[in-house]
């Protein structure tokens, strides 16, 4: 995955709309009294075999009567700062507004490429009006209506053509190691923890959340390892956090999650599993990165002997159906498990990396799917004829058969399970594509 894609404007001209059709999630939050969207909403799409992040951002506005004002025009500056393209979307119905004129002006003035929706534009018949929006200068224009999608393809293409071809490579990595990024909400003891690795104070740790900043790399070259432990993390003095920094941490850890490897998902031990977590695995998920799921803070909860158990129960139970993952039990305050952590996320590491050869797969593999072949489907049969691994950087494997259009989701994930009893993949997701044979 490789993007962040920012959907800014003032309040009601249909922002969360067009994230929930850009993502075909119904996780932001319509309603017509502005302001609605405060809390960062991110989640990731895919378009013409591109996949990025987008980001629903607050209503830009103005002498409200909103406290939260202040705070949803630094986050939306943010995530323009942050933002491969800027989407602006302005009411076509309402025309143009002095707040579009001066969210655009911003926007300009990043430098970042830039594209117009003029929304509410329910028919192409309507497609006149975007001319009162000429003046914002913009050379991409395009009237869409996010509720039935009108125009959102034509907006889609030329979004994704600004796209970065690969990851951004603002992580100066010099030499070809392992990158294992640490994440997780703020305050869940990220930097704790790589300061309990390192033996040394590199990073603030503070009880505010949003100290950590920016993010900082290490080269870990201790008690056997070698590799870059990337902390969603900087150096910031407390005196300097009067911002509202989660979301901008959490448009670090994005970019942060592109550029590695392997990601160490911290949640708090003290709190559960939570929204924000499983938004975070799913975004790794998606990326197609190794994950390791690091419950900190394991030594202030009240233990018996079935806590743990009961706790790991309950994680798989909230990031179903990619439950194959190493979950451990840390404390960075005892330095309980941190070098197990470690130790797991290089195992997933290598397991990103394990090659199959054709032979052995379908010697191992046929025999099952000629026992349990996919369910005949308009009154015909399908028949997995063929299974190669593909020459990809990650796990990747491609089944040939007579009928690929009616393999369905539920079978796809038994073929994943049948590669998962078989081979080990813990920690790593996998991708299955079914061609024509």
């Amino acid at each position: 995955m490789a993007g962040i894609i920012a959907i800014v404007g003032r309040p009601n001209v249909g922002k969360s709309t067009l994230f929930n059709r850009l993502t075909g999630r119904g996780e932001a939050i319509v309603d017509n009294t502005p302001g609605v969207t405060r809390d960062r909403i991110y989640a990731a799409a895919e378009w013409l075999d591109k996949s990025f992040t987008v980001v629903d951002t607050g209503g830009y506005t103005e002498g409200s009567s909103d406290d939260f004002e202040s705070e949803i025009r630094k986050q939306a500056r943010y995530a323009i700062d942050e933002a491969h393209v800027i989407i602006l979307v302005v009411d076509g119905r309402e025309g143009l507004s002095p707040l579009d004129e001066e969210v655009a002006d911003q926007i300009r003035k990043s430098g970042k490429p830039h594209v117009l929706a003029v929304n509410k534009i329910d028919s192409p018949a309507d497609d006149y009006v975007i001319a009162d929006f000429l003046k914002l200068g913009f050379n991409d224009v395009f009237p869409i209506s996010a509720v039935n999608g009108h125009g959102t393809g034509d907006l889609l293409d030329k979004v994704v053509g600004h796209l970065p071809c690969e990851a951004d490579k603002s992580l100066d990595f010099t030499e070809d190691l392992p990158k294992i990024c640490v994440v997780g909400r703020p305050n869940v003891g990220k930097s704790s923890f790589l300061n309990a690795l390192t033996g040394r104070d590199q990073h603030i740790v503070s009880d505010v959340a949003g100290t950590t900043r920016d993010a900082v790399h290490t080269r870990y070259n201790m008690f056997g390892f070698d590799f870059y432990l990337v902390d969603t993390a900087g150096l910031r003095k407390k005196g300097k956090v009067s911002e509202d920094l989660e979301f901008y941490s959490v448009m670090r850890a994005i970019k942060s999650i592109e550029n590695s490897d392997v990601c160490i998902l911290m949640i708090d031990a003290t709190r559960g599993i939570e929204a924000q977590d499983l938004n975070i695995f799913h975004l790794i998920e998606k990326n197609k990165k190794g994950v390791v799921i690091a419950v900190n803070k394991w030594d202030l909860t009240d233990k018996t002997q079935t806590t743990a158990s009961e706790f790991r129960k309950a994680i798989l139970e909230r990031i179903k159906p990619f439950t194959d993952v190493p979950i451990l039990f840390t404390s960075s305050i005892e330095k309980t498990r941190l070098l197990k952590t470690l130790q797991e996320a290089l195992e997933v590491y290598k397991r990103r990396k394990v090659r199959i050869p054709t032979s052995q797969l379908n010697e191992t593999l046929l025999p099952i799917f000629e026992n349990t072949p996919p369910p005949v489907y308009k009154g015909k049969t399908v028949s997995i004829k063929y299974i190669t691994q593909l020459p990809t950087p990650r796990p990747q494997f491609a089944f040939f058969c007579n009928l690929p259009q009616y393999i369905k989701e539920p079978y796809k994930r038994f073929i994943e399970n049948q590669l998962r009893s078989m081979y080990d993949f813990t920690g790593v997701p996998l991708d299955i594509y079914f061609r024509k044979k």
